[in-house]
């Protein structure tokens, strides 16, 4: 197959290569829209502030949040979609799970 027209074929092997690349692997969290706290460890100890916990909401992919400190009431429902950030009486985070 012959191509009149170099810029022609620098086209079609563009849209080709276009056609091979593979799209962003996402977590099964991420595409469920379920909550996630398998890599955020590491906020563990660090002080509940306004903007850490907006972060750490963000990065669980968590579409709701309760923060819970010692004595705190807490429904028993459970919601694959809200972060839970348990902090001790300094407001330092303890732990974080989904449900």
């Amino acid at each position: 197959m012959e191509l009149r027209h170099p810029l022609a074929g620098l086209a079609l092997l563009a849209l080709l290569a276009g056609c091979s690349s593979q799209p962003a692997s996402r977590s099964a969290a991420e595409i469920s829209g379920d909550c996630n706290v398998d890599n955020l460890s590491g906020v563990l100890g660090q002080s509940a502030s306004a903007a850490l916990i907006e972060q750490v909401q963000r990065q669980a992919n968590a579409k709701t949040l309760r923060v819970l400190a010692p004595g705190d009431a807490a429904t028993m429902d459970y919601n694959p979609q809200r972060l839970n950030i348990d902090i001790d009486e300094s407001e330092v985070i303890i732990r974080l799970t989904c449900g």
